[in-house]
């Protein structure tokens, strides 16, 4: 799965910024990534919304276990991949429909967040059991809220497009290709929403998160690492 979103929407994370200067490496536009994606997986099902915003999943080579799915109500847009483990329960919760998925789930996780603020970013995401990543877009309010499983079992990447747009995939080489050194894997166990501007731990909010420098030989220019109470626990294992 593909989210591009370009900087009217996120501004790209310093971070990822640095990486790329530190190490200067070859970059391709959104609208190449985008096209490569496509071109790379036939059944691809590609979308845009408004003028800043691109997504795109497809079925192909997708995990029995971890699933691929994609949604979109009241103008709210998830890409999501894996499973949940407590779904009954939080769909009795959410008051859905017993042949809801784990998609139309976390889009109405979102929309209780939104609709119900002050709620706590955190716990939302904290009670999703199981091993998942994603992707959602709220048009209405140009706000992208993205977060991976505590296990990083269904990995996501995140980098820079070589005209500034933010990408998000499942798919480490995609990126690499695209974003050159300005990349990372999206640190397991936390959530990334422009609403609050800023990367968080959902086990720990309060802990401070680290971007760490990568070595030369690593594809990755930067780690994010979640600070532990007596020390610094990486978040991308």
């Amino acid at each position: 799965m593909l989210g591009v979103f370009s900087s009217s929407i996120v501004s790209p994370p310093e971070e990822l910024v640095a990486a790329g200067s530190r190490t200067p490496s070859p970059k391709i536009t959104a609208k190449s990534l985008l096209n490569r994606f496509v071109g790379n997986n036939p059944s691809a099902v590609s979308m845009q919304i408004g003028d800043d915003v691109q997504l795109a999943y497809t079925h192909q080579n997708e995990s029995i276990t971890h699933p691929r799915s994609f949604a979109v109500r009241d103008e709210i847009f998830c890409l999501f991949e894996g499973a949940l483990d407590n779904l009954g329960s939080l769909k009795q919760q959410y008051g859905l429909s017993k042949s809801a998925n784990e998609v139309v789930l976390v889009i109405e996780a979102y929309k209780a967040l939104r609709d119900r603020a002050p709620y706590p970013i955190n716990q939302v995401v904290g009670h999703l059991v199981g091993n998942f990543s994603f992707v959602v877009f709220d048009k209405s309010t140009s706000t992208l809220f993205v977060a991976t499983d505590q296990h990083g079992k269904v990995p996501l990447y995140w980098g820079i497009t070589a005209d500034g747009c933010v990408a998000f995939a499942n798919d480490a080489d995609l990126l690499k290709g695209a974003c050159g050194k300005s990349l990372a894997t999206f640190p397991q166990g936390c959530f990334y929403s422009t609403a609050i501007g800023e990367l968080r731990c959902y086990e720990n909010p309060k802990n401070k998160i680290t971007a760490v420098p990568a070595t030369e030989e690593e594809i990755w220019g930067t780690k994010f690492m979640v600070e532990g109470p007596s020390s610094i626990i990486s978040a991308t294992q």
